[in-house]
């Protein structure tokens, strides 16, 4: 594999170029709206530069690693790719729509992966004419500094696509865990619920923010509590997955609590936006 191409320049999509781009593979990025895409040469750059600073490359390296990346505004860029990865928002018609205008696109042998945190990837290969060669890729962010790939096999995913999948979060740096295709998969089946406790736990004046976070870091070993958590993930896209487990399981449990699609509505997202559970100075 030589050419991976990926789709949305936002944090995700940005971290998996960068690590595609530091292990040697060259890059097409693809970004519908104009200001993210003109920001994200710049942004990769920093990422890269800081991995120069701790001496994990070298300037060189750095130098050859921004070489390979391309930028474009359409699938169409993508026909050469070796694999395509999506990391568009958690939306289903969003990204059933991108997975067929890549399938009519790519070259037929390519891999057309997704980066959804929740989503089906049966689903996503149905909208295509190969869905052995569909498969999830999820990353976690920040996606330079997280060690795990999940693999998620949809029905028809086949071996061989498995197979590439493994070896290429090997060459990424990472350690691939391979799960089968079922709502939020292994991380966000657990996590997302706990976070969506703790927020009821806050609605419901049990304790403060603060002391919530406080009780898993000191009495759970966790580096962060479940709302900091929250406020770096977005919470629209801790409410978009609560949404996809509660429709796709079909059990209250995972009902989104009241105060979370509050703060959504509000335009509260977490970091993104400079408030959430916390307010964050920009």
């Amino acid at each position: 594999m030589n050419t991976l191409g990926v789709i949305g320049a936002g944090t995700m999509g940005r971290g998996i170029a960068q690590v595609a781009l530091g292990a040697g593979l060259s890059v097409v990025l693809v970004e519908p709206v104009a200001a993210a895409r003109e920001r994200a040469p710049n942004s990769i750059a920093a990422g890269l530069e800081k991995w120069v600073e701790k001496g994990t490359l070298s300037p060189k390296d750095r130098d050859a690693a921004a070489a390979r990346l391309s930028v474009a505004e359409t699938v169409s860029a993508l026909k050469g790719v070796d694999c395509a990865v999506e990391a568009a928002p958690e939306e289903l018609e969003l990204k059933v729509r991108l997975f067929a205008d890549l399938d009519a696109v790519c070259k037929p042998d390519a891999i057309l992966a997704s980066n959804t945190s929740s989503i089906s990837i049966t689903r996503l290969g149905a909208a295509t004419q190969r869905p052995g060669q569909v498969v999830g890729l999820h990353f976690f962010n920040p996606v330079p500094l997280m060690p795990l790939i999940e693999i998620v096999r949809g029905l028809r995913t086949s071996d061989a696509t498995h197979a590439a999948m493994v070896a290429l979060a090997g060459r990424l740096g990472k350690t691939p865990v391979t799960v089968n295709d079922a709502p939020g998969f292994v991380a966000n089946r657990i996590l997302i619920p706990m976070i969506n406790e703790a927020v009821f736990t806050l609605q419901e004046g049990v304790a403060s923010a603060a002391d919530i976070d406080t009780v898993f870091k000191l009495g759970m070993n966790h580096p962060m509590g479940p709302l900091a958590l929250a406020d770096m993930i977005g919470l629209d896209i801790v409410l978009n997955i609560l949404e996809v487990l509660h429709r796709d399981l079909g059990d209250d449990k995972y009902r989104p609590c009241t105060l979370l699609r509050q703060y959504v509505a509000a335009g509260w997202l977490g970091r993104k936006t400079g408030r959430g559970f916390y307010s964050y100075d920009k």
